[in-house]
């Protein structure tokens, strides 16, 4: 890209709930990026829910949003790209001309726009909040960022040369010491890449950064693949020296003449499984997670620069988490960014909580399967290079064909390598088993009484035992990953079939279970799925706390309940008792992860917090746990 024009400030905006198009002349502005809640545009919404968040200006529909550009003179013959992040379905019109449309949930939507003529042009982009391909998990869903409407991320006009490189992708290599660049040279002459690379965030022992030799590659338009040594000196990316470098992709065609400059931040690392436990490096490491379903109730939209996600991963990893699972979402490009900066492990999933099936099987949506596929194909593709995108899951708690699923890991592992790859979070929960395609498994049980977290749910039982046992600080979960009878030799049965109720999102489900396995001990890396689940009673001095666009009315209806009923004058004490109580499980739990002799297979503290589950006790616990040696 040679340059941009950046489209942040104010658009001309007119909302159309019915969908029936616009209606000029617009009658109202607004702020991008945004959104439509964030700005209260709108009727104010009336609806108080209870098991979340309100959003006070929740629109849903068609929303229209325009703005008048001006093209230069010296950018006129350049190819042009209209890029925007963090957006719902959209439409793109240029002079009232349509251009297309996208409905990437994860992905930024890219339009291309051949050479735009000098002068005043006017884009208008319609953004769309119903009518989604699929559900979209927690991309999409009232109880965390809520469904709103709008563009949030980086809005601009890109600018290319006749030739310029796409799709990039660094691949790294520890062994050697190098990357392997892949792209494509687009436009019909040759060019020469000079490839260099340079350090810029090495620690107390490599302060003085690592500067690799430039190198020089002769390209033909097309896809090419180039190797890039960084040198035997080369710093090595982790959660404990994440050590960054700029890489500089300078394109020249004809007599050097300068074509196309691309600026990317790598890790040399390299993330796999080694048996049953993770290795970064070839150092074991045991994943320490947090659950992440992107709540922001202060502006009801995950952020998209790159400050406020250092800030927020960086409290996560001063109590020592290392590891982000987004539950049924993907975050933002700066998320995985301040990863790279921090050293964390990040996780993102399909934006899917439901059953993948087979053609020949009832309510068997193709289309819907064909977009998940395709999103997960959008986000390797996006923020594959990011070296600390070292994970990936298919959904939560998926069900269905299993056969379609490892299929499904099959395609994104041929089609990148560089991350481990799982069938998903807690998938098909009584009756698990390990695919023939996935890396590393997550879970709750290997059978219906091998657990190996500390509660479950009544629809999802038998109960853990942070539920059922006394507490102390001898439970491991060793002879869950390897039974006594097992490694004996010995039979110990096989799963239990016929009609189960499961947990199915946030309600149950009756399913059948004759497809249960039989016995099986992991031979990959275990993480145990949401675990930590423990409710708390809310503290109502944190109403007005909530200022942005959602509310907890929630919170109201609890109070006034509580006062209903003669015993508002106790709410602090139901508060402090519950998050005391919480606390308490909260440690059961990690001791019993952490040892005494620690899980066989690394696992991981995966936490499903949100407004109404009072997240604050998450640093709570840690204040109050020290964890074992």
């Amino acid at each position: 890209m040679q340059t941009m024009i950046k489209l942040e400030g104010e658009w001309k905006l007119q909302l159309d709930g019915d969908k029936k198009g616009l209606v000029l002349p617009y009658t109202d502005t607004i702020q991008l990026p945004g959104t439509t809640s964030y700005a209260r545009k709108g009727p104010k919404n009336e609806e108080v829910l209870i098991s979340a968040l309100t959003d006070e200006y929740l629109f849903e529909g068609q929303a229209w949003y325009s703005r008048e550009i001006e093209i230069p003179e010296e950018l006129a013959g350049l190819s042009c790209r209209l890029y925007l992040e963090r957006t719902r379905m959209t439409t793109l019109y240029i002079d009232g001309k349509e251009i297309g449309s996208r409905d990437s949930l994860n992905t930024a939507h890219v339009y291309d726009l051949g050479r735009l003529p000098a002068g005043s042009h006017t884009v208008t982009v319609c953004v769309s909040n119903t009518g989604y391909p699929t559900k979209g998990g927690h991309m999409t869903s009232p109880d965390t960022q809520t469904n709103w409407n709008g563009i949030t991320g980086r809005m601009e006009l890109q600018f290319f040369a006749e030739s310029y490189l796409s799709g990039i992708r660094l691949t790294p290599d520890v062994a050697t010491r190098s990357l392997r660049i892949s792209a494509k040279l687009e436009g019909s002459a040759e060019g020469v890449l000079t490839v260099s690379a340079a350090s810029f965030n090495g620690d107390a022992v490599n302060a003085a950064g690592h500067v690799a030799a430039a190198q020089t590659y002769v390209l033909t338009p097309g896809d090419f693949d180039v190797e890039y040594s960084l040198g035997p000196d080369a710093l090595l990316w982790s959660e404990f020296a994440p050590n960054l470098y700029n890489v500089s992709l300078a394109l020249s065609t004809g007599e050097g003449v300068a074509a196309d400059r691309n600026e990317l931040v790598f890790g040399l690392r390299e993330f796999k499984a080694d048996g049953d436990k993770f290795a970064i490096n070839g150092q074991k490491t045991f994943l320490r997670g947090k659950h992440d379903g992107l709540i922001f109730p202060l502006t009801g939209y995950a952020p998209t620069d790159v400050e406020e996600w250092v800030r927020i991963l960086g409290i996560s990893k001063s109590y020592g988490i290392n590891h982000y699972r987004f539950h049924t979402c993907c975050p933002p490009e700066a998320a995985f960014t301040a990863a790279d900066l921090l050293g964390i492990y990040m996780e993102p999933e399909l934006p899917f909580w439901g059953t993948v099936t087979e053609p020949s099987d009832d309510n068997h949506n193709q289309a819907e399967q064909d977009y998940l596929v395709s999103e997960g194909y959008a986000i390797l593709q996006a923020f594959g290079n990011h070296p600390s995108f070292v994970m990936m899951s298919l959904g939560n708690e998926l069900w269905g064909s299993r056969a379609k699923i490892d299929s499904i890991l099959k395609e994104y592992k041929e089609f990148d390598s560089r991350p481990l790859y799982t069938q998903g979070s807690n998938n098909h929960q009584w009756v698990p088993e390990i695919l023939e395609h996935e890396d590393f498994f997550c879970g709750v049980r290997f059978s219906r009484s091998r657990l190996f977290r500390g509660s479950y749910a009544m629809c999802d039982a038998p109960l853990g035992h942070v539920q059922t046992a006394v507490p102390g600080t001898l439970k491991d979960y060793d002879d869950q990953f390897v039974p006594p009878a097992m490694a004996t030799g010995a039979d110990v049965g096989t799963g239990t079939g016929g009609e189960i109720q499961i947990q199915y999102g946030t309600e149950a489900k009756t399913v059948q279970a004759d497809d249960a396995s039989g016995e099986w001990i992991p031979h990959i890396p275990v993480i145990s799925h949401e675990i930590g689940q423990y409710a708390t009673y809310p503290d109502f001095e944190e109403i007005a706390k909530y200022s942005g666009p959602l509310k907890a009315k929630n919170f109201e209806v609890f109070r006034e309940r509580l006062e209903k009923n003669g015993l508002g004058h106790l709410a602090a004490k139901y508060f402090a008792a519950s998050g005391k109580l919480a606390a308490a499980c909260y440690k059961e739990e990690l001791e019993a992860a952490s040892g005494p002799s620690g899980l066989p297979g690394s696992s991981c503290w995966i936490f499903r917090i949100s407004a109404v589950r009072a997240p604050h006790w998450l640093a709570f616990w840690m204040l109050l746990w020290t964890p074992k040696a």
